[in-house]
């Protein structure tokens, strides 16, 4: 009897019946995706103004963030052998133990050096947690399936996941304070209940410090560590450096690799820039914190659509621009001209101005959101510790403009 041959152009995940065990797999790592990115939509909209609202400066704000994204450089490579050495679970679950005291001491921290070490504790946190659920989903999927077992889906639907959590967090982040504010104005009276303490721009965080005790929770009970090569903490430091400098001089030798590079440091710099003034504009344009956070909440969210529609938007740069080159200097001219929006309507609260300013961080966001899917990086810039990184997803994800926030 002759055998029919396999249609090509049906997935392998089609082809064969899916083991009830990935599927498992699957639907957890949706989960942890989603409680691990839903506290930093919480507190995106609420946390430059929370930090103004305890006096500080917008130069100490700066200096805040900084020392968050300059914690997580630091620790990145370092902290990536732990997973191997201790296991995915164990490590998830100190991410989110530290998350949950840097969320406290930003959300009731009223000095310099209390947000200080709430930060770095974030960035901390944040390098632990970094490719660690997904490497634990591509150890469970390979455990039951083999190394050659279909990945993409579950790594999509993460993606998916965290998107959709950084929306609502970022929405209902937005909407608390401002709530809070209006009709009996239980903001103030919670403010002074707590002695200042506890206030309206104070609820996201702590609100995201009371999920990420769920995702703590979450991680110890359900996540299940299958058999992995045993690693030691002696042989992942060793390769810290190596990394390090082969990185650098690939960077320093390959012409591609160095324009991404560039291209990722002055895309990220003008939108770190954004997200540093825009929450302050939006509250002196509205004349109150609640309703600045709201409104900043809001305008981020157009950024995820903006970013949906540049993502759709890049097959039909490429072909129009003629190639991939001419379609980047595109994206950034677009980038650029956004940002100059921005900048030339900052100095006044007109109508006109204002509009012009929606759509100059639109047109920044949209352009800006594909600039980092390069696939040449995905697979060279795994830590030594996460060995076997997942592939790209076939397609982007918003979440890669706003996982930059420190939250």
């Amino acid at each position: 009897m002759t055998k029919l041959p396999e249609s090509p152009g049906l997935p392998e995940s089609r082809q064969q019946p899916e083991l009830p065990g990935i599927r498992t797999a699957r639907r957890r790592y949706v989960t942890v995706c989603a409680l691990l990115w839903l506290p930093p939509g919480l507190g995106m909209a609420s946390m430059v103004l929370l930090f103004s609202e305890r006096g500080m400066s917008l130069a100490a704000v700066a200096g805040l963030f900084a020392a968050h994204s300059l914690t997580v450089a630091a620790l990145e490579l370092p902290t990536g052998g732990l997973s191997d050495v201790l296991g995915r679970r164990p490590v998830l679950a100190m991410a989110g133990a530290l998350n949950v005291v840097a969320s406290t001491l930003v959300g009731l921290g009223t000095t310099a050096w209390v947000l200080t070490a709430g930060m770095v504790l974030m960035g901390a946190a944040r390098a632990l947690a970094s490719g660690t659920a997904e490497a634990w989903y591509v150890d469970t999927v390979q455990a039951h399936s083999g190394p050659d077992a279909e990945l993409r889906t579950g790594l999509a639907r993460g993606g998916s996941a965290t998107s959709a959590a950084l929306a609502a967090g970022l929405l209902l982040g937005g909407a608390l304070p401002w709530l809070l504010g209006a009709g009996p104005d239980l903001g103030a009276r919670l403010s002074e209940a707590t002695s200042g303490a506890v206030l309206p721009l104070s609820v996201p965080v702590l609100l995201g410090a009371a999920v990420r005790v769920v995702f703590v929770c979450y991680v110890l009970s359900v996540l299940r560590e299958p058999p992995r090569p045993a690693a030691t903490v002696r042989s992942v430091l060793r390769g810290v450096p190596v990394t390090v400098l082969g990185g650098l001089r690939l960077g320093g030798r390959d012409a591609l690799v160095r324009r991404v590079l560039l291209t990722a440091a002055a895309v990220g710099s003008a939108l770190a820039a954004i997200e540093l003034l825009m929450p302050g504009r939006a509250a002196a344009l509205t004349d109150a914190t609640g309703s600045g956070a709201m409104a900043y909440a809001a305008l981020s969210c157009a950024g995820f659509v903006c970013g949906g529609v540049g993502s759709h938007l890049a097959p039909l740069a490429a072909r129009v621009a003629g190639t991939g080159e001419r379609a980047v200097l595109v994206c950034l001219g677009a980038c650029a001209g956004g940002v100059l929006l921005l900048g030339v309507t900052a100095s006044t609260t007109h109508l006109l101005a204002t509009a012009l300013a929606v759509v100059g961080s639109a047109c920044s966001t949209s352009a800006s959101v594909r600039l980092p899917r390069t696939r040449t990086t995905c697979s060279t810039a795994a830590s030594p510790a996460r060995s076997a990184p997942p592939p790209c997803p076939s397609s982007p994800s918003p979440s890669n403009w706003s996982a930059r926030s420190p939250v």
